[in-house]
């Protein structure tokens, strides 16, 4: 075997890892081997939020400053232990019918991912075959607008959802924006969760037009931070929790709690360092994750 390779035992399934001293993070100096090692300790907290559902990964073979591809079919060689789900691709690009999606449900199937340098982990709001269970706001702020900005959006965003019931959960994009995730109740379409975000980014940004933009239009944003309801379409998919991100810096989408946002609102803490993958495994060590409220269901949206 050549030396790049090492063969491994994961969970029973033989896996033969390659180029392990690849550095995929060339300004970090952090190798596919830390890439691997980063998904294998944080899987007890990353899988839950994976299972069931359809996973799009954005690979990176030569690191994060050379090319990288969308991958949404299985590849030709994944090994047959991997679950995979045939389902509709309404609008493919490549003219498809259905999409071989992976499911990855195991550290087996994740190890064979990172393997494959799939940094990033994106998926839908849905479970296969069932409605909407999460609701998302992207919350992406336009220069000079940053993350303290996003903070103090998330803070109106998350009061006005308390109104209608909704608990809502913060998480860093791992670039410079965040998300809200909200558990609902998996019995509406994602159009009828498309509709409740977009209203209520409207509303929002009818009491603070200084700071909140609710059109997608690139010329209204500068300053703003644009509160991007269209997550919720069916199509669409967003960067899972504790997944990495292509940066500088190898920066996952890491939960926060309510106290860092307001900190962050208020300018008490940095807000544009990114959490990297060490602190984020130290996070989660000592805080657990965060974000376990939304693997258990919540209410169902209020109609308009």
């Amino acid at each position: 075997m050549p030396a790049d390779r090492l063969k491994v035992d994961v969970e029973g399934h033989a896996l033969e890892l390659s180029n392990l001293d690849k550095i995929l993070y060339p300004k970090a100096g952090f190798t596919k081997g830390e890439v691997i090692d980063y998904y294998t300790r944080i899987a007890p907290v990353l899988l839950p939020h994976l299972q069931d559902r359809a996973l799009t990964r954005i690979r990176f073979p030569n690191g994060v400053e050379g090319g990288s591809f969308f991958e949404k079919n299985a590849p030709a060689a994944t090994p047959g232990w991997v679950r995979t789900e045939t389902l509709p691709a309404p609008g493919s690009s490549k003219g498809r019918e259905t999409i071989d999606y992976v499911v990855c449900d195991d550290l087996p199937t994740l190890v064979w991912l990172a393997n494959l340098a799939a940094l990033e982990l994106h998926t839908p709001q849905w479970k296969i075959g069932e409605h909407p269970d999460m609701m998302v706001v992207d919350l992406d702020p336009g220069a000079p607008a940053a993350l303290k900005q996003c903070c103090q959006v998330a803070l109106l965003m998350r009061d006005r959802l308390a109104l209608d019931g909704i608990d809502s959960y913060p998480k860093t994009s791992g670039k410079k924006g965040m998300q809200l995730c909200c558990p609902i109740a998996g019995t509406q379409s994602s159009d009828d969760v498309s509709a409740y975000a977009r209203r209520i980014a409207q509303e929002l940004e009818k009491a603070h037009p200084k700071l909140i933009v609710s059109k997608m239009a690139k010329n209204l944003r500068p300053g703003k931070v644009f509160i991007d309801w269209s997550q919720n379409n069916a199509a669409k998919t967003t960067v899972a929790p504790y997944s990495l991100r292509a940066q500088a810096v190898p920066s996952v989408s890491t939960p926060l709690t309510w106290d860092e946002v307001e900190a962050g609102a208020a300018g008490k803490r940095p807000s544009t360092k990114p959490y990297t993958a060490g602190e984020v495994l130290k996070r989660v060590e000592k805080q657990g994750d965060l974000l376990a409220p939304l693997l258990n269901g919540g209410p169902e949206l209020p109609s308009p």
